[in-house]
């Protein structure tokens, strides 16, 4: 069966979603998904959709309640099922929400619950920069926000840690990677800095 285009998901995925900071994480996560699938010498374009794809449903159904079948990450399953996405990139966007109890059994799966919070963490340690830039942000500089508590609230600490347990890499190499992937595609991003000086 023949995969969905990326432009036809990026049209999905704009049709679901307007804010521009969470199209932005999405294609955060996309970058990471298709580097790691070249590292492991998987297929880049079907990891690239479970990364573009798996907070489609996100904006509309939040689903602050945490229901297993219900809102977000089920709305965009049912969704993504009706426009013929394979089973196998379904089964990892559920399992990215550990609430779904639907366990990570690919290292698709594995992958994507693995960077979707630490896309974040690096987005906001950027964000930070004087040159809002992805460029300027290492592991180390990560590693060190991730103790503050206060810094980028939303960002699940432990799954990044569990994540990068669970895939069975080393946490400041996995975190320097995701850079790695980020700044290939930081233009798109919104992450390739700004002029430190004024015109």
């Amino acid at each position: 069966m023949s995969l969905p285009s990326r432009a036809d998901a990026l049209a999905l995925m704009h049709e679901f979603t307007q804010s521009e900071s969470l199209r932005k994480h999405m294609l955060s996560v996309e970058a990471a998904m298709r580097a790691y699938a070249a590292e492991f010498g998987e297929d880049v374009e079907r990891w690239g959709l479970a990364g573009l794809m798996h907070d489609l449903d996100y904006e509309r159904w939040p689903n602050a309640a945490h229901a297993a079948d219900a809102e977000h990450p089920a709305e965009g399953v049912r969704v993504l099922r009706g426009h013929g996405y394979p089973e196998d990139i379904l089964q990892a966007i559920l399992g990215h929400a550990e609430y779904t109890g639907v366990a990570r059994e690919s290292r698709m799966a594995k992958t994507l619950f693995a960077v979707d919070e630490l896309t974040g963490l690096i987005t906001a340690t950027a964000l930070v920069k004087p040159s809002k830039s992805v460029h300027d942000v290492d592991a180390r500089s990560v590693m060190k926000k991730m103790k503050d508590k206060a810094f980028a609230r939303g960002v699940s600490r432990e799954d990044v840690t569990n994540g990068a347990v669970d895939l069975g890499v080393e946490l400041e190499p996995h975190i320097q990677f995701v850079i790695h992937a980020m700044r290939a595609r930081a233009d798109d991003l919104g992450l390739a800095g700004v002029p430190t000086t004024a015109p």
